[in-house]
């Protein structure tokens, strides 16, 4: 097989810490099923890249993670997915703890119509975690650092969010997922809408920020899969074909389907 791609260096030495298990996930929206029995773990402060056509239930399972999909009416899911030993899908769970835990960066930036020190700082405060003043300004100033914006907006903290350039507006909006302090980062396509320079910086920000938290990735991008992630996973018509190490996946795939994909044989 013949791919031309520089894979993500390190890959031989990846964490095996599961953080959080899909068991045998299905998701219909009305009579319409979406998801077929998704079952995966995913491993602890890795990058785990979810790759397949248009269409295929990448997103719908990646916004099952954070109980997204709650939002969406007429919609059934069966399966667990358990993080840190507990069914987030329990009756005794509520889903805004969920997405506090587990942050979520969408496709396109979405920074809040505020300032930017606004952005980082609105839920921190409002779930108590910090309180105004130093201890807040001390978060805000961590999180955009984190987000390597800080240096670039340090002057400018009362501007308007939505000021900023597309690919920073989508590091602010990552500094801002990182201020509640998840244990886990959900990106739905975080670089399709931004250009080659500012891709490179999330790719860059998103191989700093695997040390501390656990990032699962939606790209259409096999490239940036194969930049970027240690785990690789294919899906196809709502079903998970083929889940290894991203070496694997596109050097020596198990599954011809899954060559054909990454070749670009179809899709």
């Amino acid at each position: 097989m013949k791919f031309n791609v520089k894979l993500k260096e390190e890959q031989d030495n990846i964490n095996q810490e599961v953080k959080v298990i899909s068991d045998d996930l299905k998701l219909w929206y009305g009579q319409k099923q979406a998801l077929f029995g998704i079952t995966m773990d995913i491993y602890k402060n890795n990058i785990t890249a979810l790759i397949g056509p248009s269409g295929c239930g990448k997103s719908t399972f990646l916004r099952c993670l954070n109980r997204m999909n709650d939002l969406i009416s007429d919609v059934k899911i069966d399966g667990q997915i358990v993080i840190d030993s507990k069914n987030i899908y329990d009756n005794d769970v509520d889903e805004v703890s969920v997405r506090k835990k587990i942050g979520m960066v969408f496709q396109q930036p979405n920074p809040f119509p505020k300032s930017i020190y606004e952005n980082i700082a609105y839920a921190p405060l409002k779930h108590g975690i910090v309180k105004k003043g130093t201890q807040c300004d001390e978060l805000v100033e961590t999180s955009l650092r984190s987000a390597g914006l800080w240096n670039e907006v340090k002057d400018m903290l009362k501007h308007p969010g939505t000021g900023l350039s597309g690919g920073q507006q989508q590091r602010l909006c990552i500094a801002r997922t990182i201020a509640v302090k998840p244990e886990v980062i959900l990106m739905d396509e975080p670089t399709s809408a931004l250009d080659p320079i500012s891709t490179e910086k999330i790719e860059e920000l998103m191989l700093r920020l695997r040390k501390d938290f656990t990032i699962i990735t939606v790209t259409h991008n096999m490239q940036q899969a194969a930049r970027v992630s240690d785990y690789t996973a294919f899906f196809h018509l709502g079903k998970l074909i083929e889940y290894s190490d991203t070496k694997t996946i596109f050097l020596n795939p198990k599954v011809k389907q899954t060559e054909d994909y990454i070749t670009g044989r179809f899709g």
